[in-house]
């Protein structure tokens, strides 16, 4: 079986995560607090954050130039198919802004996300992906499943992120294929793990292609 990348898609394909540029818009939105105090599950902040997006067309667009993702995002991936990855993108954020800006860059992956559509006075309405194998009603997707479905297949497995939803995952494959930054990387060095630093995610395919 081919080698298999999952990777987090918010602050780790991008720069900025899509759902604090929708804070920066609306303050009120910030839901984080409740998240990490347990009042609500990571969907449903995310969800009640992603509500208050803004609906009009040319908003959105530069929102999603906003995230600023990797550059070199389009020949990475490309490069990672040629020499046969599997490029699997794994989030608890909203389908529909990441499958926008992967479309954009010309990158072909599986991607497992919560579904969204827009529409007015909803913002970015977020559901949960019921259907889906991976499901969790916490997240939305579950990683850490999708990290052991890719395990079950292959012999190569890699995992990047950079949020506390990545530990799980991170923790399933071996640390040279272990690729963290931000909030991940700091809980590895922690717990005095193994890891790959990355600043740009076409460093972890430069990485995996070395």
């Amino acid at each position: 079986m081919p080698p298999v990348l999952v990777t987090d898609f918010d602050g780790t394909i991008t720069e900025r995560d899509f759902y604090q540029l929708v804070i920066d818009r609306a303050p009120a939105a910030d839901c984080w607090g409740e998240y990490l105090s347990g009042r609500l599950t990571h969907f449903e902040a995310m969800r009640a954050i992603l509500a208050h997006a803004p609906t009009d067309e040319a908003t959105l667009a530069g929102m999603l130039a906003e995230t600023r993702p990797d550059p070199q995002l389009g020949a990475a991936a490309a490069a990672l198919r040629r020499a046969g990855w599997e490029l699997v993108v794994a989030s608890a954020g909203c389908a529909w802004y990441i499958e926008r800006i992967l479309r954009a860059a010309g990158v072909r992956a599986e991607v497992h996300a919560n579904p969204g559509r827009i529409e007015p006075g909803r913002g970015l309405a977020m559901e949960l992906p019921r259907a889906s194998r991976f499901f969790s009603a916490q997240t939305g997707i579950d990683k850490e499943a999708v990290v052991r479905d890719a395990l079950a297949r292959s012999g190569r497995v890699a995992f990047a992120g950079d949020g506390p939803p990545d530990l799980a995952p991170a923790l399933l494959v071996e640390g040279g294929l272990r690729f963290a930054r931000g909030w991940l990387a700091g809980e590895l060095v922690r717990r005095g793990l193994a890891f790959q630093p990355f600043r740009r995610w076409s460093e972890i395919a430069a990485a995996l292609l070395g």
